[in-house]
């Protein structure tokens, strides 16, 4: 079984909506495009370093139609290796329409999301999920996930739609390795889906690193 790998780029109040351009979704947005002016050279190289592998997309509507809008149109270009990477590999598009997939390697996935991914997952090894934040919100409340990378952005917005809505459940994650940090403050976190539900337990209690829980 290979896994479903969520790529995510957040503010420090967890804003992730538009982080690339003005475009992604302009409607009462006015941040749009926040992310341009944090990277640096080491949070390019993590970005890089994290599709290595990937053998299938995962994506939304929304997002779906901006990557078939741009990638293949950048081979021999400076972002010639992921244009390379994206426009081989399967895409699979979550959408509740019946949208036009004009990208070579496109299909729509059913209505049954659940039992979707769960078939891309035992056909490819690598799934990434890219952007397309209402599908990882969904991902992440029907713990449909394997691996979360998350990177960390030292703004805030106070605006916008924020990556963990009102319906997040109790989830555990294991830190998978060392945060790592970029020369501009953007934190590199890499995380792993647990099992059981979040613990509890008392501050004041000698044993209070123990807790309670699944």
């Amino acid at each position: 079984m290979g896994l479903v790998h969520i790529e995510l780029f957040a503010t420090l109040d967890l804003v992730g909506q538009a982080p690339g351009g003005p475009d992604e979704d302009p409607a009462g947005f006015p941040f749009g495009g926040w992310q341009a002016p944090l990277i640096d050279d080491v949070t390019g190289e993590q970005v890089g370093a994290a599709y290595e592998g990937t053998d299938a997309l995962l994506l939304g509507r929304r997002t779906y139609d901006l990557f078939a809008a741009y990638w293949p149109h950048q081979k021999g270009g400076p972002d010639n290796e992921i244009a390379e990477l994206f426009n081989s590999v399967p895409k699979y598009v979550a959408s509740r329409g019946e949208p036009d997939l004009p990208w070579a390697g496109s299909s729509r996935l059913g209505p049954d999301l659940a039992g979707a991914v769960r078939e891309i997952r035992d056909r490819h090894e690598h799934v990434k999920v890219v952007g397309s934040l209402n599908l990882v919100q969904t991902l992440l409340r029907e713990k449909l996930f394997d691996r979360l990378d998350l990177w960390l952005h030292p703004i805030t917005l106070g605006v916008g739609k924020k990556v963990f809505d009102d319906g997040v459940v109790p989830t555990n994650l294991t830190l998978l390795a060392p945060p790592a940090a970029g020369p501009k403050g953007t934190v590199y976190l890499r995380y792993a889906l647990a099992g059981g539900t979040p613990a509890t337990g008392d501050m004041s209690a000698p044993d209070r690193g123990v807790g309670t829980g699944a």
